[in-house]
C-alpha cells in the first residue's frame, strides 16, 4: 500500500486488495478539495472517492475520471476487496447544529486499517471509539477552528492508539483557509515528534508495529 498526502485533508491510496485475483491497484481518495483552498486538486483516475461531508474543501469530484464509487455517508460498503465502514459524528459540538454532519470512514485492505476522521469537531464518544475498533493508521485533522484543536487531537489520538497518525487539516503557506493552528501544536500536544519527512508512506501488515505510535510528516 502507498499513501499519499495530497494537502487539506485529502489522501490518495493505491492498494492491491486482491493480488492473488488482480494484479491491479485500486486507487482511493478521502476528501479531495476544489482549486479555491489555494492548493491543486487531485484529478485522473480514481476507483473509490471518499466524502466526509459536503463542503467544498473536501467533496470536489469533478476533476476525477467518471467511473468511480463515490461514498458519503454512515453505512458499511464494499468495493473490489476493499471494506468501508462509515461512522455518523459532527463537524462542531453541537451535533451538527453549527456546521452540519461529519462521516468518520474506516476502510480496510491488504490488512490494513485506516481510520479517516473527517472535520470531525467534537471528541468521540465511547460508542464511536467501540465502532472505530483498532486501527493501524489514523488521518485525523489537528488544526482547530472548524475541526478539533490539537489537543482535542492528541486526546483522540491516544485513545485510538493507531501505530501511524498521519495529522492533516492545519494551517499550511499555500492554504487560503485561515485561522487553523500550525500541526507542530498537535505535537507538542502529542508528545511525539515526527522522526522524518516523507513524500509517500509505504506500508505492508507485516512492517506495522503497534508497540509504539509513530507521527508522519509529509514533505
Amino acid at each position: 500500500m502507498i499513501i499519499n498526502y495530497i494537502g487539506h485533508a485529502c489522501f490518495k491510496i493505491q492498494t492491491q486488495p486482491n493480488p492473488v485475483q488482480s494484479k491491479n491497484k485500486l486507487i482511493i481518495y478521502f476528501d479531495p478539495f476544489d482549486k479555491s483552498v489555494g492548493l491543486n486538486p487531485p484529478s485522473g483516475k480514481a476507483d473509490l472517492v471518499l466524502s466526509s461531508h459536503d463542503h467544498f474543501d473536501h467533496n470536489n469530484t469533478q476533476n476525477f475520471e467518471s467511473g468511480f464509487f463515490f461514498v458519503n455517508n454512515p453505512g458499511e460498503y464494499s468495493y473490489q476487496g476493499v471494506n468501508i465502514k462509515g461512522i455518523l459524528s459532527y463537524h462542531d459540538q453541537e451535533k451538527g447544529a453549527q456546521r452540519g454532519l461529519n462521516t468518520i470512514f474506516v476502510v480496510e485492505s491488504e490488512k490494513i486499517k485506516i481510520c479517516h476522521l473527517g472535520d470531525l469537531g467534537h471528541e468521540l464518544s465511547q460508542n464511536q471509539l467501540d465502532q472505530i475498533g483498532a486501527i493501524d493508521i489514523l488521518m485525523i485533522p489537528v488544526g482547530g477552528k472548524f475541526t478539533i484543536s490539537g489537543k482535542q487531537a492528541a486526546r483522540i489520538a491516544k485513545s485510538i492508539e493507531p501505530a501511524f497518525i498521519l495529522p492533516m487539516h492545519f494551517q499550511t503557506p499555500s492554504l487560503s483557509i485561515s485561522g487553523l493552528e500550525p500541526k507542530e501544536s498537535f505535537y507538542k500536544e502529542l508528545g511525539l515528534e515526527p522522526k522524518q519527512k516523507v513524500d509517500k508512506l509505504k506500508i505492508t501488515s507485516s512492517s506495522i508495529n503497534h508497540d509504539e505510535i509513530e507521527v508522519m510528516e509529509f514533505s
